[in-house]
């Protein structure tokens, strides 16, 4: 079975990649979705969260407190390996668990920081990025979210350049058109994935 690593700047439109996917019925392991997992109510992260960090960093249901955590790592580089520390094998460990028991002609990985991560990286056959011109994506973002332009920015500065992405890519997609316009890209990435598959 083919591994296709999805990933892609902030704001990009990546999870309406993964989505698109999905609705082909492709299994699709994602990494965030297993991490906002670990640190919701009862997630397994948490115990560990909030022994390192203090009380303050959960809520009172038990979930973490994003905001709190966010300017932390934001503001401490110490925090922030701390906190990868504790959800980065957690993460691996359930995104493989998910891989192995994926059952459709291909798989989709989604993962932020797919191309700073030796691991990721060596755990896809294929790697697919979604694209944007920054000015757009911040323009997403802050519609989408209660960040302010400047926010954005700084978490865009954390991740790898748009030439390191479209440099380790083998497929590319373009999002600046209509929602019709990229959902004509999955398709044809699909019947190319499935045409691959099939030589394997």
């Amino acid at each position: 079975m083919k591994v296709i690593g999805l990933t892609g700047g902030i704001g990009s439109g990546k999870t309406t990649v993964s989505d698109l996917f999905g609705e082909l019925d492709i299994d699709v392991v994602d990494a965030d979705v297993v991490s906002r997992q670990l640190t919701a109510v009862n997630g397994s992260a948490m115990p560990e969260i909030i022994r390192l960090f203090g009380p303050e960093a959960a809520f009172p249901n038990g979930s973490m407190n994003r905001k709190f955590i966010r300017e932390l790592v934001f503001s401490d580089p110490e925090a922030k390996t701390v906190l990868e520390n504790i959800l980065h094998p957690l993460i691996r460990k359930e995104c493989q668990r998910q891989l192995d028991v994926s059952q459709s002609p291909y798989t989709i990985l989604s993962v932020p920081l797919l191309i700073e991560s030796p691991f990721w990286r060596s755990s896809v056959d294929r790697l697919l990025v979604v694209e944007a011109p920054e000015a757009l994506r911040i323009e997403r973002v802050v519609q989408r979210s209660n960040l302010l332009s400047e926010a954005v920015k700084k978490i865009i500065s954390t991740q790898a350049t748009t030439a390191q992405r479209l440099d380790a890519a083998d497929d590319v997609i373009e999002n600046v058109g209509t929602f019709e316009m990229l959902k004509g890209s999955v398709l044809k990435l699909h019947s190319m994935y499935l045409s691959l598959t099939k030589k394997d």
